[in-house]
């Protein structure tokens, strides 16, 4: 009697479950860099709305503020994102003279960034401290 029993070998069963190790270990980097690059683009995108409501301020008041309550946050700082998730960016403002500065702090995971601190400024100029990239692949221009 010759009978035949069907399914895996232990040695398939293995080379499936390397594959997928390989497929893992390239895959989960690439994963973890598309987030904190979209938590970049979010905190960007917080610092340039701020800068819009600081120039609205500015053209009703004649001076900007150092508040973020006053444009209209519910706090000072400002976590990015707003919607009460786990923060990955503190938003701050800074008033000098006839100017202010913004700031996007990294803060929990997003320190693992290697952009650092995001600044901008009333005349529009983009700046970045404490990370190892370049500004321009940072700030995306």
């Amino acid at each position: 009697m010759n009978s035949k029993s069907s399914g895996f070998t232990l040695i398939e069963l293995m080379i499936v479950v390397a594959i997928i190790a390989i497929l893992a270990a390239i895959a989960l980097p690439a994963y973890q860099q598309y987030v904190l690059q979209s938590h970049r683009t979010a905190a960007v995108d917080a610092l340039q709305e701020l800068a819009s409501r600081e120039a609205t301020y500015y053209s009703a008041n004649n001076a900007y503020t150092t508040s973020l309550v006053t444009l209209g946050y519910s706090a000072d700082p400002m976590p990015v994102p707003t919607n009460g998730g786990a923060p990955y960016y503190m938003m701050s403002v800074a008033s000098l003279i006839n100017d202010f500065s913004l700031q996007a702090a990294p803060t929990g995971n997003q320190i693992n960034d290697s952009c650092g601190t995001f600044q901008l400024n009333g005349l529009g100029q983009k700046t970045m401290s404490g990370g190892t990239s370049p500004a321009n692949t940072c700030w995306g221009f």
